[in-house]
């Protein structure tokens, strides 16, 4: 019982009952109030219904793909834009972020100038694709820069005073990237010993700026904000952008930048930005540059993944971005950034093979915290606006990935904490809608932190122990105002129905067009109706299912972990074979060829 109740609070993420601020509607779709794992399925709005048919008029496409694109807020008229994205369009103008103009003129001082230039990087893939972005364009400009990235348990995040100490006596320009803006008196010291320090970054900013020469960041407290959705990733490759433009000026080409949108991509998604404006079409071009395989570092690392097909969103989030962060939580933290930066095809498979055996034991360290943190949420209840746990030695390499997973499990901002002398490290994870990384600034503010910061949908922070239950007290108040928690995590959105003989290749590859899908773009989900069902297991506790339905087609499903929960209960059931499925539909490639399947998140009798 306790095994199959554990497997239904981590099963699928939910859904809120509302989309871009209307109310679905409220009447359950196919009348399933409550699914074999306790949803209630909530099919389109109105609204969304009347777009939807409208566009497949005016534009011609396939319901299922309209269904999609009205979910998103896509007029009719928009809908061939929204398919072919253009980066062109929708690439901003860098000189619109403070800072730019004198960041841009100083990495092109010192790149021709051949000075000395260190990077100083966070140790999440953001942080190493962000250093290998300019890794890869001073390489291109004939200079090579010292990478320092500080160690995760002996130094924590962002610069340090003796780490920027030892850079500034040995080089004349610092670029801390996805790191930086709250740090004061590190980038100081560095000043005070002659260097100049730039910083790229995107985390939340306080009022008063550290004594750096730049400080590009779009959640700077003097910026609108909106460009705030851009990872540092990002930040960098509009700087690399600005630089190119002024290099032209100059008559001189500057490096190839397309070509890097393969590093922009990966850190876009694996930092879980929003997949909207130009941050999908920053992806979405980026995956086509990932597919032609030109990258040794990622071409060794999607090796050792086993992927055998086109890189996908999926891929970069589940696949290749934990490996490149495997170093920064339980190993060197710089491998994953050598890894990318590297132009050497042998290094970049000796690296990954590093990083592989590291995942591992990740995975393996994961779980034994995983379990004992889901066990104390659910000792303390999964109601509240904010799910928490800390515990004793866990390791911080990956407690933020276990809040991660207690988010997904919750619809809930989760809190998961390390404590080791006395002191707690912390990571935070949050839902759309709540800005997360602006409360835990506050409660460093208001000293029931000894540190904090971060982003909307991620933080960090530093706790004594003792203080834990406090601060986590007032972080929940404070996201409590924000929204957390009001809405239950019972209901699952459905975009529209579908049926297994419509289910063709074609219109998943249509479908598909309208993505990447991610943070802020969740995949579209479909039901089909009233199916007669064939269930096997399938080792790992997956389940394998043949369904077919009354338009005389049949669809190959798989639901990942769901043989011993409810889930597997009612679809091995021989008396309740019938019965309504939802999930997203897919491309499953396998051996060189592809049919399509149904990812199973929910099924509910007929």
């Amino acid at each position: 019982m306790a095994a199959a109740g554990r497997a239904r609070k981590i099963g699928p993420p939910l859904d809120k009952p509302a989309q871009a601020g209307q109310k679905r509607r409220m009447t359950p779709f196919l009348n399933v109030a409550r699914s074999a794992t306790g949803h209630r399925w909530l099919g389109p709005t109105p609204e969304e219904d009347r777009r939807a048919e409208a566009m497949a008029q005016i534009a011609g496409l396939p319901l299922p793909l309209c269904r999609t694109l009205a979910r998103r807020g896509v007029a009719p008229e928009d809908a061939a834009g929204f398919l072919e994205p253009r980066l062109a369009d929708l690439l901003p103008d860098p000189m619109a972020l403070r800072d730019m103009g004198p960041a841009a003129d100083r990495l092109l001082a010192a790149a021709r100038g051949r000075q000395r230039i260190a990077i100083f990087a966070d140790y999440d893939v953001d942080g190493g694709a962000s250093s290998a972005l300019l890794q890869v364009w001073l390489r291109a400009m004939g200079r090579a820069a010292t990478l320092y990235i500080p160690d995760r348990i002996d130094e924590g995040y962002g610069p340090n005073v003796p780490a920027m100490q030892a850079l500034a006596r040995a080089h004349d320009l610092i670029v801390c990237v996805d790191c930086g803006t709250l740090s004061h008196d590190p980038i100081a010291a560095a000043v005070a010993l002659g260097a100049d320090v730039v910083v790229l970054d995107h985390h939340l900013g306080a009022p008063d700026l550290p004594p750096a020469l730049a400080v590009v960041n779009p959640n700077r407290q003097d910026e609108d904000g909106s460009l705030g959705h851009l990872c540092a990733a990002g930040v960098v490759f509009l700087l690399l952008v600005e630089a190119n433009r002024r290099l032209r000026a100059q008559g001189a080409p500057g490096p190839d930048l397309m070509a890097m949108l393969d590093l922009v991509a990966l850190a876009t998604v694996a930092d879980v930005a929003p997949l909207t404006g130009v941050n999908r079409a920053l992806v979405r071009q980026g995956l086509k540059v990932m597919a032609r395989r030109e990258r040794p570092g990622l071409v060794a690392l999607a090796d050792a993944a086993r992927m055998d097909q086109a890189p996908t969103a999926y891929h970069l989030g589940y696949l290749l971005g934990p490996r490149v962060n495997a170093g920064g939580r339980i190993g060197q933290a710089d491998l994953g950034a050598r890894l990318l930066a590297t132009a050497d095809p042998a290094e970049a498979a000796a690296l990954a093979e590093r990083l592989e055996r590291l995942n591992e034991e990740r995975r393996e360290i994961e779980a034994r915290v995983r379990e004992a943190a889901l066990a104390q949420a659910e000792a303390r209840g999964l109601a509240a606006p904010l799910v928490w746990a800390a515990g004793e030695g866990w390791h911080p390499g990956v407690v933020g990935i276990v809040a991660a997973r207690l988010k997904e499990a919750t619809n809930r901002p989760a809190v998961v904490i390390g404590v080791e002398g006395g002191v707690g490290k912390g990571s935070a994870r949050s839902v759309p809608g709540v800005d997360l990384g602006a409360a835990v600034q506050r409660l460093a503010a208001e000293g029931l932190l000894i540190k904090g910061g971060g982003h909307r949908m991620a933080a960090g922070l530093t706790v004594q122990a003792d203080r834990i239950p406090a601060a986590m007290d007032r972080l929940a108040e404070l996201l409590a105002r924000q929204g957390a928690g009001a809405e239950g995590p019972t209901d699952l959105a459905i975009d529209g129905l579908m049926t297994c003989a419509g289910a063709t290749r074609d219109l998943v590859e249509m479908i598909e067009r309208a993505g990447p899908f991610g943070a802020a773009a969740p995949a579209p989900r479909f039901a089909f109706a009233d199916c007669r069902v064939q269930a096997r297991p399938l080792s790992g506790g997956h389940l394998r299912l043949t369904a077919s339905d009354a338009s005389g087609g049949r669809i190959e499903a798989v639901a990942f972990g769901a043989a011993e929960g409810p889930l597997g209960s009612l679809l091995a059931d021989p008396g309740a074979r019938r019965v309504h499925l939802a999930g997203r539909v897919e491309l499953n490639h396998w051996q060189g060829r592809s049919r399509v399947q149904l990812r199973l998140d929910d099924a509910a009798p007929a």
